[in-house]
C-alpha cells in the first residue's frame, strides 16, 4: 500500500469534462486544484488542449482548449504540478509555449495504437518546448498483440518520460492487468508506467490496486469517481488505500459534499447498466451515453442485443 515513488494524477476536470463539455465554473476549478493541492495530490489535470480550428470554442467550456491565461486563473505554482493533455489529429503544434514559460509541467498525448507514429512526432514537438511528456496508449484493450508490442518498442526509443496504460471502455479484468503492467514495465525500461481505468464493471479501483502490485507508479483518479460515463477510479477511495503521510483526503471530502454530490445527481456518471453493458462488451461507451440521454428507445435487454448483434456483424 504504500510506495514513496508512487504518484497520483488526478483527473477530474479533463475527464470529468467530457460529461459537461467541460463547462466548469473558473472558481469551482481554482477550488478544486487548492483542494487537491492542499490533498498532496502530484498532479492536476486541467483539462485537454484542442485545436481551436477544429473546435469552436463557443461549444465547450475553457478546460477544452487549457489556454496559458485561463490555467494561471485557477492555478498555483506549487507541488501539486499542472498537467494537461492532446489528442493526436487535433492538437494545434503552434498552441504551445515554452515550458519556461508556462505553468503546464507536464504534457500527457493520447493516442490509439494505430497512431502511434503521430504520437511520438507531436510528443517529439512538445519535448522539445522543454515539456515532460507522457504518451497515453487509449483503448488497449481493442489493440491487437502485435501492434502493442510495436508501439511499445518505438516508445522505448524516445526520451518521453512515461507511458499510460489505458483501459478506456472498462474492459479489462486484473488477469489482463497483470499481463499489460508486466508487458509495459519490461518493453519500457528506464521510463515510468501509468494506469488509467474506467469504472464501467465497477473495477477501477481495483484494477489500479493491482497495478501497484505490479509495479506501476504512476496513478490517475477522479474526485468521486468523476470521468465519461462509468468514470474512474476513485480518489478518495485511492488516497485512503495508500497510507501515504503526504496524502490528506479531507480537502477531497470537502470537494465532494461541496460540489460533487449535486453534480452527480445531474450528469449521472458512475455505474449504470448501459455503461456496464458497454464495458462486459467491450465497447466505446458513445452508445450507453446516447442511451442515458434518452436518444435510444431500448430496454437494457434490447440494448444489449442491438451492441451484440453489432459485434458479431
Amino acid at each position: 500500500m504504500y510506495r514513496p515513488e508512487i504518484k497520483i494524477l488526478d483527473c477530474t476536470i479533463r475527464d470529468g469534462g467530457l460529461m459537461n463539455d467541460w463547462r466548469f465554473d473558473k472558481a469551482m476549478v481554482k477550488d478544486v486544484f487548492d483542494g487537491l493541492a492542499k490533498a498532496g495530490v502530484d498532479y492536476v489535470e486541467l483539462g485537454y488542449r484542442a485545436d481551436k480550428k477544429q473546435f469552436d470554442p463557443k461549444d465547450s467550456g475553457p478546460w477544452r482548449f487549457c489556454d496559458e491565461e485561463d490555467l494561471r486563473e485557477v492555478a498555483y505554482e506549487c507541488d501539486s504540478k499542472v498537467s494537461i493533455m492532446c489528442d493526436v489529429g487535433r492538437t494545434d503544434y503552434d498552441a504551445f509555449i515554452p515550458a519556461s514559460e508556462s505553468i503546464v509541467k507536464l504534457v500527457r498525448v493520447a493516442t490509439y495504437v494505430k497512431e502511434i507514429d503521430k504520437a511520438i512526432h507531436l510528443g517529439k514537438h512538445v519535448k522539445s518546448l522543454g515539456y515532460p511528456v507522457s504518451v497515453n496508449i487509449m483503448a488497449v484493450s481493442h489493440a491487437l498483440e502485435p501492434d502493442l508490442d510495436e508501439a511499445l518498442g518505438e516508445l522505448a526509443q524516445t526520451d518521453f518520460e512515461m507511458v499510460y496504460l489505458v483501459d478506456s471502455f472498462g474492459y479489462l479484468y486484473s488477469e489482463q492487468i497483470h499481463y499489460l503492467a508486466e508487458k509495459y514495465l519490461k518493453k519500457l525500461p528506464g521510463k515510468q508506467v501509468g494506469i488509467h481505468c474506467h469504472n464501467n464493471q465497477e473495477l477501477g479501483f481495483a484494477n489500479t490496486i493491482e497495478a501497484i502490485i505490479k509495479g506501476i507508479n504512476y496513478l490517475d483518479a477522479t474526485i468521486f469517481g468523476m470521468g465519461r460515463a462509468a468514470g474512474n477510479c476513485q480518489l478518495e477511495l485511492l488516497l485512503g488505500f495508500l497510507k501515504n503521510p503526504k496524502f490528506d483526503i479531507r480537502p477531497v471530502l470537502d470537494l465532494i459534499q461541496k460540489y460533487f454530490v449535486k453534480m452527480k445527481q445531474e450528469l449521472r456518471w458512475g455505474y449504470e447498466i448501459p455503461y456496464a453493458i458497454t464495458g462486459i462488451l467491450n465497447k466505446h461507451p458513445r452508445a450507453a451515453m446516447a442511451f442515458m440521454k434518452g436518444v435510444h428507445g431500448n430496454t437494457f435487454s434490447e440494448f444489449w442485443d442491438e451492441l451484440s448483434d453489432a459485434e458479431e456483424a
